[in-house]
């Protein structure tokens, strides 16, 4: 079954350390845990991610990728939680968030390392209460998404300076699998 679940996936190596990576996604998959993905970059934290949601309740549904790493800081609210017409200067039309977009899905959150503190607080209060506000928007939105995220940073140390919330950092590392 971890022969196939490999091939399946993309999932290249015959180390005891990868047969367990995948044996440790094989049964969470199935869950709405957190997973949180460590590893330097090109090592494909991303194709664990895929595997992951590939195997989970969410699966007829597309995971919904985020690269903070890409986003320039001045956007990321608005490309995480959408925002009306209007909003801020730019704000020509209305736009879904990928928390929107990834509603009964999974949202693979790239590079989580990157992410602002300011950003941070937001992100922790839609995996406690589920729901979100878009910027612009006086109403709150529910949304259901399972949170798999990704760093080449050590979070630990990112917490332990001040740079990471604790209490998200413990969110997302319910499952932390290091490639």
């Amino acid at each position: 079954i971890r022969e196939e679940f490999k091939s399946q996936n993309g999932i290249i190596g015959k180390s005891k350390e990868i047969n367990d990576l995948v044996d440790v996604i094989m049964q969470v998959a199935q869950s709405d845990i957190s997973v949180l993905i460590y590893g330097e970059s090109g090592v494909g934290k991303e194709i664990f991610a895929k595997a992951i949601h590939a195997h989970s309740n969410r699966s007829s549904k597309p995971m919904v990728s985020v690269n903070f790493g890409a986003i320039p800081e001045g956007i990321i609210e608005s490309e995480l939680f959408g925002h009306k017409k209007g909003s801020f200067t730019g704000a020509v039309e209305s736009r879904k968030g990928y928390f929107e977009i990834a509603d009964n899905s999974t949202l693979f959150l790239d590079e989580i390392g990157e992410l602002p503190l300011t950003t941070q607080v937001k992100l922790l209060s839609v995996l406690e209460n589920k729901e979100f506000m878009k910027l612009g928007a006086e109403t709150v939105s529910k949304v259901d998404v399972r949170i798999i995220a990704a760093t080449n940073k050590d979070l630990q140390k990112e917490v332990d300076s001040r740079r990471f919330r604790e209490d998200l950092y413990f969110r997302l590392k319910a499952v932390s699998l290091t490639i």
